[in-house]
């Protein structure tokens, strides 16, 4: 996962990284490195903390969840480039602002296009969680995120109060396992 996650970084990485003159080309290969880690890290530490909801957001296309993913990773990138490398403060805050909402939106893009192969939504949320999402449908849960399905209170978007609606009125019927499982696909 991490080298199509590097590859994908490659690919944005010509402006942020690859012509920019305060990035010597002898480094490059270590910014686009300490990139993918960032991207990656940030979202096995956005799962860890329970921020499935953000991370599903983000991949069904809402704005303001790429937005708030974007300055989180950026800021990781941005401690990871000043910290490791030694690259200065406001270079660093540079790259990470054009190069992390880029590299989001084309993951997205293709994790959402049948044709493209080459991620894949399921193994994204499996390698991120360490393997704690195998067996629950994500596509499924990702598709009534998009549809709204599980919008209980009406507001717009899917969050902690919908889980808890659902949670509280027991589902449709059965205890809170059936609830869960419901929530999953499984």
């Amino acid at each position: 996962m991490l080298d199509s996650l590097l590859n994908l970084v490659k690919e944005q990485a010509a402006e942020a990284i690859v012509k920019n003159n305060a990035i010597p080309d002898s480094r490059n290969d270590e910014v686009i490195n300490e990139a993918a880690n960032s991207i990656q890290g940030g979202f096995q530490n956005l799962l860890s903390q329970g921020g499935i909801n953000e991370v599903l957001k983000l991949f069904s296309g809402q704005g303001a969840a790429q937005n708030n993913i974007s300055q989180q990773f950026s800021g990781n990138l941005v401690e990871s480039l000043v910290g490791k490398l030694g690259i200065d403060k406001n270079a660093a805050s540079g790259i990470a602002g054009s190069l992390i909402p880029s590299v989001l939106s084309s993951l997205v893009t293709r994790t959402n296009d049948p044709n493209d192969k080459s991620f894949n939504i399921q193994d994204l949320f499996n390698n991120f969680s360490g393997g704690q999402t195998a067996g629950f449908n994500i596509q499924g849960l990702l598709s009534r995120v998009q549809s709204g399905a599980l919008d209980l209170d009406g507001d717009g978007d899917t969050d902690l109060q919908d889980i808890m609606m659902l949670v509280s009125k027991g589902g449709k019927g059965g205890g809170l396992m059936d609830t869960i499982k419901g929530i999953f696909g499984k």
